[in-house]
């Protein structure tokens, strides 16, 4: 791949590097590139931050590049309350997930389409659960809404469970984490219209993201939980 051309860009995490750069996190469609920012506290530096639209340039042949060029592409989406941490959720699963240098341009234009209805205050949850299912996909860990592991259609009225390596698995007895046909379907529609899907989406991509966030648990999540917790004055 021709990393050294210009391409669009998002900043996805930046930390101060050696005296005066900064180690960058950015997602392209090329996929998540790791470069060092020199002269971070410059003028080009305060470029550096989450949600706005970039243009850069990489130099280097390792995994490791070098920003030889970096402008702003088009507008900031500021991002405050719950879209700011939802917009944090995103570019931490990214960074956790993606593999570097691992080209995903259709995640890209997902994730550029998702910044502004972040920013518009649209609802939340509808956002996070298709953009999880988008990556899922991309990574190659999606499996189907409508049929089960046998291949055969998912029914309305029964329950099913989640097996993450393989795809749904109806159950003849009730136990915790279970899924009902009807809420799945839902899924499949995105019709969150029906009772309960919002919900049951919520805790099927929980547990479908699991078993590769390697046990640890999401800052952002535990942010945006003691966020939604916090008495009010």
């Amino acid at each position: 791949m021709d990393f050294t051309s210009p391409q669009p860009a998002f900043v996805l995490h930046s930390r101060p590097y050696k005296e005066s750069s900064a180690l960058v996190d950015l997602l392209t469609p090329l996929g998540r590139l790791r470069a060092v920012m020199r002269a971070a506290r410059g003028k080009a530096g305060s470029l550096i931050r989450p949600f706005v639209s970039l243009e850069v340039e990489l130099r280097g042949k390792s995994d490791l590049k070098t920003i030889a060029r970096l402008e702003g592409a088009g507008p900031a989406h500021w991002l405050d309350g719950q879209a700011l941490f939802g917009g944090l959720y995103l570019n931490e699963l990214l960074i956790r997930l993606l593999p570097v240098e691992d080209a995903h341009p259709a995640l890209f234009q997902h994730y550029v389409a998702t910044l502004p209805a972040l920013a518009a205050h649209r609802p939340l949850e509808p956002l996070l659960r298709a953009f999880e299912w988008r990556l899922l996909g991309e990574l190659g860990y999606g499996f189907a809404l409508e049929t089960d592991i046998a291949g055969r259609p998912i029914e309305p009225q029964r329950l099913y469970r989640l097996l993450p390596d393989a795809g749904l698995e109806p159950v003849e007895s009730f136990q915790p984490g279970l899924f009902s046909g009807a809420e799945l379907l839902a899924m499949a529609e995105a019709d969150w219209q029906v009772s309960g899907a919002l919900a049951a989406a919520k805790r099927l991509m929980r547990q479908a993201l699991a078993p590769h966030l390697g046990g640890r648990p999401l800052v952002s999540r535990e942010l945006f939980m003691n966020l939604k917790e916090a008495p009010r004055g």
